[in-house]
């Protein structure tokens, strides 16, 4: 069974390759590495000791995309590529919808032609209100999103959901992510983000590794057990294996389905920050600074439905994911070294 990862030299899709080489299907890849590395494909394939296919690219290339499903029997898509920095999708709008939904109307449009319609999307929690309570269900209210990334991720679920409301034959599995952290366990591949990191663990080991002073923090008087921001962490490898569980899922359905990837356990900003400092023997300098725009004070899943439907459920703990956070930086402390 062939796979088509859009997006696969980045972050999450470069740990979803090794999974899916590793469960023997074939692996094809289209990414246009403006925010990754061919080296990651590369060292996924020394990884895994199986080769994939790789065409450097941009998923709204329809001539493109062509070529690939007529070299390639594809019977399945997982749909990572798209831009992804919130702040940027603020000052970048026009950028961000023409990006992330072109990207999906030209692939949909290629499946359709070759009658390949099982698809996986990289979605996100973004999608969800600020005012459901928690834990956030695959039924809690979605929409009104706060800047045009989260709009992106919430319009492709619709786009999507429409299609598969119009032609049965379709399947659309929609991946809710929360927050992906942690590395593999190898320390080759790992997150190595343009510029400034957006997220806080790659914030955080860079700290760590020297490249920045030190950590902002954004706010210390939320409604929470230290004033912190409270998020559900997850394992980037658990992640990367609920997008097996999806492709067989989607496999054996049709229809559209949304699933939370999460553990169901919040952590504060400060306890990552401790719990890397403990775990790694590393100090991580940090201030506290004012809070931003639009956060919430608590945001973590309910898994339970991606547990009893797909039968996923993450594994790996927060000291599994600041000690392979710090494994891979500190044997790459530039990252790929591009």
């Amino acid at each position: 069974m062939a796979i088509l990862v859009t997006g696969g030299a980045g972050y999450i899709g470069s740990h979803t390759c090794v999974e899916l080489l590793n469960q023997n299907y074939d692996v094809v890849v289209i990414d246009n590495l403006c925010n990754s590395s061919a080296e990651a494909l590369r060292r996924v394939q020394e990884l895994t000791g199986k080769a994939l296919s790789f065409y450097e690219g941009d998923v709204r290339d329809e001539a493109l995309l062509t070529k690939i499903f007529e070299g390639n029997a594809i019977d399945c898509v997982i749909h990572f590529a798209g831009l992804k920095a919130v702040g940027e999708s603020v000052f970048q709008p026009w950028r961000y919808y023409d990006n992330n939904l072109n990207a999906t109307l030209v692939l949909t449009k290629v499946m359709e032609r070759f009658g390949v319609k099982k698809l996986i999307f990289s979605s996100s929690a973004t999608v969800y209100t600020a005012d459901n309570e928690m834990p956030l269900k695959e039924t809690s209210r979605t929409g009104g999103c706060t800047n045009p990334y989260g709009w992106t991720k919430y319009m492709t679920e619709q786009i999507l959901s429409g299609l598969c409301t119009a032609d049965k034959t379709w399947g659309a599995v929609l991946l809710r992510y929360f927050n992906p952290i942690g590395a593999h366990a190898s320390g080759r591949i790992g997150e190595d983000p343009r510029g400034i990191p957006n997220n806080l663990m790659p914030f955080i080991a860079q700290v760590a590794v020297g490249r920045r002073e030190k950590l902002s923090v954004f706010g210390n008087d939320y409604d929470t057990h230290d004033g912190t921001g409270v998020r559900d962490y997850i394992h980037v490898v658990d992640l990367a294996k609920g997008h097996v569980a999806a492709v067989r899922y989607a496999a054996a359905h049709t229809g559209c389905e949304a699933f939370n990837l999460g553990t169901g356990i919040g952590y504060s900003v400060l306890d990552i920050v401790s719990t890397f400092q403990k775990v790694n023997g590393i100090p991580v300098p940090y201030e506290i600074t004012a809070r931003r725009p639009g956060d919430i004070a608590v945001c973590y899943a309910s898994p339970d439905k991606s547990r009893e439907v797909l039968g996923w459920q993450a594994e790996k703990t927060l000291e599994d994911m600041c000690r392979d956070t710090w494994n891979w930086q500190k044997h790459n402390p530039q990252g790929y070294g591009e």
